[in-house]
């Protein structure tokens, strides 16, 4: 892995955003495909813990890799000094005293994937010197063994040191558990904290540097382990059945109270709630947090990690948006203020902060903001640029939260993202992917891109998700699984209900899913009566049993349950070939880890053979995941969508 630093010569921070040509504003002409390809232009912006320095990723070109880009606070327009890559990516950084930072990088290092899960990229870590401008390599590789080290815990109070944890593969044998040690920034010299253990799993650390948290998996039970300050030796202090549904997670340290823990757990409840738990009782206390529509969804720390490491200052939820409520009534001060003071407000989040306050990063994402970054300096705010540059508020779209009924009366959430003008629209059905997880629409942009096309989005959150509930996650396959069922239900009867309001036109609309979103498409190909008239399906699990049989021998308990419940009992895509009633784009990366290429493979050649009308688009190198996809992918996969929809979704377009 060779490194550079050098440095870069720029007139401004104003020219850090700099792309080929400006963006108009929003008129009748949507934006051009390239300007929604753009990978982020800037991202990862952060305070040195002195103030002195930020630093951010930046993209210069259509094409290009990340760099990272270093200014002085206090003399903005003076030249950076550019820190990349020649024959890795950054994928990111993190400052970890006044001078040093750690650098993450990867790189593509072959076609092909090695079977489910074993991608095609491999990483390395080091630390990067701003004094020095030099890089000392955290990761080592040779023939034999590869031994990585991970960044375990800043120590706030010990500027010259952090934590690190150290472990090995040796080819083809087992993982050695890894040990933790804390690494001096100045000699390079490491000091043993705890020896790895094949019994525990990770461990947490308090700010100070203490083992504080861990947890076993003893086969039929989980169990989590506590140590005291100043003890040698692990306590339990809550143990679960591997057969239970129900969340318990470590949610923070209660402040002034070494004996008691913030957990998120349900404890016999639908939603899941913020409690107090004490450790040496092994007993829930005092339930401080609860929303009787959604899930919460965890705690949130104070704005400054130097100063006040790890303090729980509130806890958040989300239902049409994110909510937080405070603990600290400072922070909630600072915080509306900032809110108010941000155009186009939306969440708004203090992403780094120097050890004395003064100076933070502040940054504000929205359905009218893709993310925009801001400088809070002596009481001034200023902006320093945006994700992306050329999309302007203009041309984005409102997000609305709605519910309706599905087939079985079920109330079932949505995000509806409204593209301006009259309608009736045209409608693009987008379920998430999943399906086990949770979304909330804050800006989405594959939605921004289709309402700017003019295509409104329903963002269907259907049963299965989760944050709304024990009993609507596990309705997905409890009594067997629901893909193609009540769970497909969920999404046409969205579709229906936009169709009642008047907002949606009946005959033009289609889907387009990604990974089990990209099923569900596959699955809305072969129903009838059709509502669809065309459907985009990325990334797809085309056969259930293929994708089950990739982890089947590794599920027991509550995970058995969940995963071979809902794929054996759920609707096959490939056993609905010959029922396929509409017209359909089929999208796979060539390289994808989590839903092999395999599944395109098998299901294109059934859509050959039973005579159906598609087209399949290779994404050449492509893994599964978003931030794997490179401008040629995604002007590839935005140019083809936009074009299908457009040109052959069903009788003359969508």
């Amino acid at each position: 892995m060779k490194f550079s630093a050098r440095l870069f010569a720029m007139s401004a921070l104003a020219a850090v955003l700099a792309l080929p040509s400006a963006a108009p504003a929003f008129a009748a002409q949507p934006y051009p495909l390239e300007y929604w390809s753009v990978r982020d232009a800037m991202s990862n912006v952060e305070i040195s813990p002195d103030g002195k320095y930020v630093a951010f990723m930046k993209i210069s070109s259509l094409k290009g890799n990340p760099s990272i880009e270093v200014y002085e606070v206090n003399n903005l327009s003076k030249e950076p000094y550019r820190v990349g890559a020649k024959s890795m990516e950054i994928t990111g950084f993190s400052w970890i005293s006044n001078e040093e930072m750690t650098v993450s990088f990867r790189r593509q290092v072959r076609k092909k994937i090695r079977g489910f899960n074993q991608g095609t990229f491999k990483g390395k870590l080091a630390l990067f010197s701003i004094d020095t401008k030099e890089f000392k390599e955290l990761n080592s590789d040779s023939n034999d063994k590869l031994t990585f080290t991970n960044l375990a815990n800043i120590l706030a109070e010990e500027p010259d040191k952090i934590l690190v944890q150290v472990g090995d593969f040796a080819r083809d044998k087992a993982f050695v558990a890894p040990s933790y040690y804390k690494l001096d920034l100045k000699t390079g010299g490491k000091q043993l904290v705890l020896r790895g253990s094949s019994q525990y799993g990770r461990v947490l650390f308090d700010p100070q540097g203490n083992p504080r948290f861990t947890s076993e998996d003893a086969g039929d039970e989980f169990i989590f382990y506590y140590r005291p300050i100043g003890g040698s030796g692990w306590k339990e202090y809550y143990r679960q059945s591997e057969d239970s549904f129900e969340n318990f997670s470590y949610a923070g340290l209660v402040d002034g109270n070494p004996d008691q823990i913030y957990v998120r757990a349900n404890n016999g409840q639908d939603k899941q709630a913020l409690w107090k738990y004490n450790l040496s009782s092994k007993s829930f206390g005092q339930k401080v947090y609860s929303n009787n529509d959604v899930d919460i969804w965890g705690t949130f720390r104070h704005t400054n990690d130097w100063s006040q490491p790890g303090k729980v200052t509130g806890v958040s939820y989300y239902k049409d948006k994110f909510y937080r409520n405070y603990f600290d009534k400072t922070e909630e001060a600072m915080m509306r203020q900032l809110e108010r003071s941000i155009p186009n407000a939306g969440l708004v989040s203090v992403t780094s902060r120097s050890r004395d306050g003064n100076t933070m990063i502040v940054r504000n994402i929205a359905d009218k903001d893709p993310g925009t970054f801001y400088l809070y300096r002596n009481g001034k705010l200023s902006k320093l640029g945006s994700v992306n540059g050329l999309i302007k508020a203009d041309g984005l779209a409102k997000v609305e939260y709605v519910t309706y009924a599905s087939s079985d009366g079920k109330k079932i959430p949505g995000f509806v993202t409204r593209p301006n003008g009259a309608g009736p629209h045209p409608l693009v059905v987008m379920p998430h992917g999943g399906p086990f997880i949770s979304e909330t629409v804050i800006y989405d942009e594959w939605a921004q891109l289709l309402a700017n096309n003019g295509y409104m989005v329903l963002q269907p959150q259907y049963r299965g998700s989760t944050n709304y509930g024990q009993e609507f996650y596990q309705s997905a396959f409890i009594d067997g699984g629901e893909g193609g069922k009540l769970m497909q239900d969920d999404k046409d009867w969205g579709a229906k209900y936009l169709i009642s309001k008047g907002d949606v036109d009946k005959d033009r609309v289609a889907m387009f899913g990604w990974s089990y979103g990209g099923y569900a498409a596959l699955i809305a190909a072969a129903r009838s009566p059709n509502i669809y008239q065309c459907v985009i399906a990325g990334a797809a699990v085309a056969d259930n049993n293929q994708q089950l049989n990739y982890y089947r021998t590794r599920l027991s308990g509550a995970s058995e349950v969940e995963q071979a419940g809902f794929w054996s009992g759920s609707i096959s895509p490939i056993d609905e070939v010959s029922k396929v009633n509409v017209p359909m784009l089929v999208v796979h990366g060539s390289a994808d880890q989590r839903v092999p290429p395999k599944h395109a493979d098998k299901y294109v050649k059934a859509l050959k053979s039973e005579g159906k009308n598609f087209k399949y688009v290779e994404l050449k190198n492509a893994d599964h995941f978003s931030n794997t996809l490179t401008y040629d992918h995604k002007n590839k996969l935005y140019t083809n969508m936009i074009n299908y929809l457009k040109n052959d979704c069903g009788p003359g377009g969508l």
